[in-house]
């Protein structure tokens, strides 16, 4: 096999796929103009950096612009054989012709208040047959003989050979077909991300604490269990199942992001301990506000997880902000950065809360065009 080159093609994060992708197809759909018109897309990067969450993420940033309907079909590739795409051969009425019986999977709806989008996940790790069975979907927007529906947008996903990953040669003919983008891991992207979903505020703040241990995926390595954004991802959810707990839950996390960072996560989250209660804080009564930079980090994590499940008690949320006053400059500001990103068009409530008008207008200038 030989190692795919990646070096002439953009690198983007995730964040700014997911904009870029949701803006291009909105255009498209709002003007009239079919999806069936634009380039399938090729993501390439790393297991675990989010791939098939981006995917869903254009899918809800499509509904909430156009207010059609998005549905997102994921198709592992890699488990497939080319007879699976085409579908059962059988016979024909009259019993003088094969033909094909389409796969449930390319049963889609059709429509103008309907948007499909077929994911081809995995396909550099499809073997060259199935590989070859793609040229269609990408080019010709055919599986043999059913054809894809006129709302059906492509996008395909897959590691590189250098990612040590099951993977094959894409031949030429089919990359020629696919318009590539490789993906770069980004914080702020993940974070942005993280914020709106729920992830465990105790995730959340040890990977603000420590940016570099979002992802240690290393191809060289022969470990089983690594730090990728999936992996934060399914300790988040151990934690919010298993009531946050990262004493009790040590060894199961040390399973998903290996023994040694389970304990740099276990020992990190004592810190949270320490830290005042956040219902004085959002009820105005102003306790006194941590100093080490680890607290800090932890303190900020938890203040946001409260203002998402509160974010409607805008009492509340201005008292934080009155309350963010007590920390250092680049703390509080990136906590009102974090408030930004709570929903969508969250900035529209917290435009209209007095002392957040008033923090802006002091320090805004910090949130480096954020607002």
């Amino acid at each position: 096999m030989s190692e795919i080159k990646l070096s002439n093609i953009p690198s983007m994060s995730l964040g700014r796929i997911v904009e870029e992708l949701t803006s291009l197809y909105c255009s498209a759909l709002m003007t009239g103009q079919s999806p069936e018109l634009l380039p399938s897309v090729m993501l390439w990067g790393p297991p675990g950096v989010g791939k098939s969450q981006a995917v869903r993420q254009i899918g809800h940033g499509i509904e909430s612009t156009t207010g059609r309907r998005v549905k997102v079909t994921d198709v592992r590739l890699l488990l497939f054989n080319p007879i699976d795409l085409r579908g059962i051969p059988t016979a024909n009425e009259d019993k003088t012709l094969a033909v094909w019986l389409k796969p449930q999977i390319f049963h889609m709806e059709e429509g103008e208040d309907v948007v499909n989008i077929l994911f081809l996940d995995e396909i550099s790790a499809a073997p060259p047959s199935v590989q070859a069975a793609a040229y269609q979907i990408t080019l010709d927007r055919m599986v043999g003989e059913h054809r894809l529906p006129n709302n059906c947008i492509v996008i395909a996903a897959g590691n590189r050979t250098t990612d040590k990953s099951v993977t094959y040669k894409m031949p030429k003919a089919l990359a020629n077909r696919l318009l590539h983008i490789q993906v770069e891991g980004s914080f702020e992207s993940w974070k942005q991300w993280a914020l709106k979903t729920g992830i465990h505020p105790m995730v959340l703040g040890f990977l603000s604490f420590r940016r570099d241990h979002l992802m240690k995926f290393d191809p060289a390595s022969e470990e089983l269990a690594f730090a990728t954004p999936r992996s934060w991802e399914m300790v988040s959810r151990l934690l919010w199942t298993a009531g946050g707990d990262p004493e009790k839950l040590h060894g199961l996390i040390g399973g998903l992001v290996g023994v040694g960072m389970a304990l740099e996560l276990r020992t990190w989250c004592r810190v949270f301990r320490t830290l005042p209660a956040m219902e004085e804080i959002f009820e105005g009564r102003s306790p006194r506000a941590p100093e080490g930079t680890d607290s800090l980090y932890a303190l900020c994590s938890a203040m946001t997880a409260y203002a998402r499940e509160h974010k409607e008690d805008l009492r509340a949320i201005a008292n934080s902000v009155v309350y963010a006053q007590k920390l250092p400059p680049d703390f509080a500001t990136m906590l009102m950065k974090d408030y930004l990103y709570l929903e969508e068009n969250y900035r529209q409530k917290l435009m209209g809360i007095p002392e957040f008008s008033r923090w802006l207008s002091s320090r805004g200038w910090m949130l480096n065009g954020t607002v």
